[in-house]
């Protein structure tokens, strides 16, 4: 059985620091990748069966796809700022350069239909306040369902100030069903305050055949894969706020992200009227249009 906590560097691969697809992950259908380009760093790769987004975690960087160039602004690290993206089709050559170096992810999912080459400005990135009191977190919804155009792959990015309980009520989407979407997801972790930061990860069984369990310490770099299961929570503890990126997809026709959560923990959200929203939050919130 694959391993569904990666800690930083264990799947590593083919010159990415993670290199998670279908295959390794005995999954359909999401990807991802962390690339580490030194200055004046260049990485070009055929996108295959699978569209990409470029997401950058910091620093800056030229996207070259089917004839088209999107320069990246990008951001120093991803506790500062909202970034821009480029989205790669299947079936395509890609080129990732950058002339001051930095680490970019590419999340992706197997697809059918090609869509055209795009740029996601970060002033079009709606930046969302989600939760209340200590379950508040931010959501950068990038290429949320509903907000970027792609065939399959959802992504998102949480941050979660330290002390606070993310990704809760424990939730689900392993069913396909009324009010409830198949997703596969992966979590992609960073944490604020050096190399000796920590959350933790909590993924456990939904039912019959749906037997993820995951408690991980997880520290930057680390990844955690979400075939099935309640997941959550997702803890940021005291001191050290937690970044996540999640990359879903999934064998429904119909893009959405819909979720079930824990019958056993769902009475939490009906407390959030009562909380203010954390004032630390927003973190940042995305640029005016044309001040990127």
């Amino acid at each position: 059985m694959t391993s569904l906590y990666l800690p930083a560097g264990s799947a590593a691969q083919d010159g990415y620091a993670l290199a998670v697809d279908p295959d390794s992950a005995g999954w359909g259908y999401s990807s991802l990748r962390v690339l580490e380009l030194p200055e004046d760093g260049v990485h070009s790769f055929l996108t295959g069966d699978t569209e990409w987004i470029v997401l950058p975690l910091n620093g800056g960087c030229t996207v070259l796809v089917d004839g088209e160039s999107f320069e990246l602004h990008g951001r120093p690290d991803v506790f500062s700022a909202v970034t821009d993206f480029a989205y790669l089709p299947r079936d395509a050559h890609a080129r990732v350069a950058s002339g001051t170096g930095g680490r970019f992810a590419l999340a992706g999912a197997r697809c059918e239909r090609r869509l055209p080459a795009r740029y996601g400005p970060a002033s079009g990135v709606p930046v969302e306040l989600r939760g209340a009191g200590s379950a508040s977190r931010q959501v950068n919804n990038f290429a949320a369902a509903g907000v970027f155009e792609t065939d399959k792959v959802i992504a998102v990015e949480v941050l979660t100030p330290g002390g606070n309980w993310s990704s809760f009520p424990p939730h689900k989407h392993d069913e396909q069903r009324e009010g409830e979407s198949e997703l596969e997801e992966i979590y992609y972790f960073e944490l604020a305050g050096g190399p000796t930061a920590m959350g933790y990860q909590r993924v456990y069984p939904s039912g019959a055949g749906k037997d993820s369990d995951v408690l991980a310490e997880v520290r930057s770099g680390d990844a955690v894969l979400i075939p099935n299961g309640w997941h959550g929570p997702s803890m940021a503890v005291p001191g050290y706020d937690m970044y996540y990126l999640n990359v879903m997809a999934g064998p429904s026709p119909e893009r959405s992200w819909l979720i079930c959560d824990d019958p056993a923990h769902a009475w939490v959200r009906s407390t959030w009227p009562e909380q203010p929203v954390d004032p630390r939050l927003p973190l940042y919130t995305a640029p005016q249009e044309g001040n990127e």
